[in-house]
């Protein structure tokens, strides 16, 4: 039996047909590398330029690349943030989950029938879609004998059947509908909680209020932005990130004015390594992103007295590129609209279009925060261009976050007349807490005895 390529052929003979075998076999094997290499740059111009962004940072990957510099010991960058995050003061902190709307998940995390667990808030908990494509939230233990419905847990219909006894909770009001071994009546107080959902803007967003009175009718919702739901915008990118800090610390960034031009002012180019940014004051710099420059002007605004619009809160920027510090050439009108305590809508005008970047905060744990960032695009702006201003909206995030991973909280912070808009920030952001929302020295208290591996 011959075999299918002898020892004795070559990959041309294999690859060209026997027709062709009197041409220069040297030539056609050029010709085939060259092939392979323009369809290798096609996909990777296509990937580069043309695919959505999809950035994810963990915490240990930003604002730590300092102490591995100066490390002596060997240790990965995760122990030594692991151990800068042990080390750092918190500082006397706000409660450490505000009332309001938070996004859990992304809408494409959960498809028809799935189940996904997430942790959020302190609480756990079990999303599910039900095979009609609604999406529920429930607490995630069986009131049984606690089994994580979450983990292993199977849609049936419209409820999350337990993975332990076969239990089924309804996702529309969390009841047990059904106990499989069990020829009696289904006890009435057979249920887990249900948390108020609503799913819009590609999120799922959860509403949590530390007052039992108040956890089941939200004060307000979340606007739908129609150029998303209606899908004339196009869809663009995300970025993705875990961020060592108080959760109020994120949403202040908006009304702190002054940090713009000092830490956002030199070129993206230069990155978000901190140590690696040259001010304008340093020319000693040989590359090319001293020639740019990022130049803000801010203005915050909060609510009126009394109006029903009281969770909401104004940031409006006007952004240019400057070339050499003066000429500018990329010019953007920015609205940044903090709805509640975790949530943006940020909403850009450019030369090609409007776009808009929805940002949500979530805590995971009382200073760890997930942070999402969707951008999407009208039809016109181009996608090199939207993934231009994701990624360059991305390094400024992350020079953010390289300094919010090590600071610490100031209650009664050292300010001048330039600082006031934080003051008022905070004064409007204190609406979120209220008498029974978690601090973190209770939380601390709480966890006394319980398993640390």
């Amino acid at each position: 039996m011959s075999c299918f390529w002898s020892s004795g052929s070559s990959l041309v003979d294999f690859l060209v047909p026997p027709g062709w075998i009197a041409q220069d076999k040297g030539a056609m094997l050029i010709q085939l590398v060259y092939t392979v290499a323009a369809l290798f740059l096609i996909w990777l111009l296509h990937y580069i330029v043309f695919r959505p962004l999809n950035r994810i940072r963990d915490l240990c990957e930003t604002g730590y690349k300092d102490l591995v510099r100066w490390d002596r010991y060997g240790r990965t960058k995760r122990q030594l943030a692991n151990e800068a995050r042990r080390n750092k003061k918190v500082g006397e902190v706000p409660p450490v989950y505000p009332n309001g709307w938070f996004a859990l998940c992304e809408s494409d995390d959960v498809k028809n029938g799935h189940v996904l667990a997430v942790d959020a808030l302190g609480e756990n908990m079990a999303v599910f879609r039900t095979e009609e494509g609604k999406a529920c939230v429930l607490d995630a233990y069986c009131p049984h004998l606690g089994a994580h419905l979450g983990i292993g847990g199977r849609v049936v219909g419209d409820c999350i059947e337990c993975p332990f006894h076969g239990w089924q909770f309804n996702g529309n009001d969390g009841k047990c509908t059904s106990i499989p071994y069990s020829k009696g009546k289904v006890p009435s107080n057979a249920r887990v909680k249900k948390w108020p959902t609503h799913e819009v803007n590609g999120f799922i967003f959860v509403w949590y209020h530390a007052e039992s009175d108040k956890s089941l009718e939200p004060e307000w919702t979340v606007p739908e932005l129609d150029e998303i739901s209606s899908g004339r915008w196009r869809y663009r990118g995300r970025t993705e990130y875990k961020v060592n800090v108080h959760i109020q610390e994120i949403p202040e960034n908006g009304a702190d004015v002054a940090h713009l031009a000092y830490l956002h002012g030199p070129s993206i180019l230069f990155g978000s390594d901190l140590t690696a940014i040259t001010r304008d004051d340093d020319r000693k710099t040989k590359s090319w992103a001293p020639l740019l420059h990022h130049h803000w002007e801010v203005g915050w605004k909060g609510p009126e007295p009394g109006s029903p619009d009281w969770h909401l809160a104004v940031t409006t920027i006007k952004h240019d590129l400057r070339l050499f510090g003066c000429i500018p050439f990329i010019l953007m009108d920015v609205e940044a609209k903090q709805i509640g305590p975790g949530l943006v809508h940020l909403t850009m005008g450019t030369s090609l279009g409007r776009c808009v970047l929805v940002q949500t905060v979530t805590p995971v744990a009382p200073f760890t925060q997930r942070v999402l960032h969707r951008l999407y695009t009208s039809p016109t702006v181009i996608a090199p261009y939207a993934k231009l201003i994701l990624w360059g909206e991305a390094i400024q995030f992350e020079r953010d976050v390289a300094v919010w991973n090590h600071k610490t909280y100031i209650k009664n912070p050292l300010i001048v007349s330039e600082d006031r808009t934080i003051s008022r920030h905070r004064r409007w952001y204190q609406q979120f807490y209220s008498e029974n929302s978690p601090r973190f020295e209770t939380i601390i208290e709480n966890k006394k005895g319980s398993i640390d591996w």
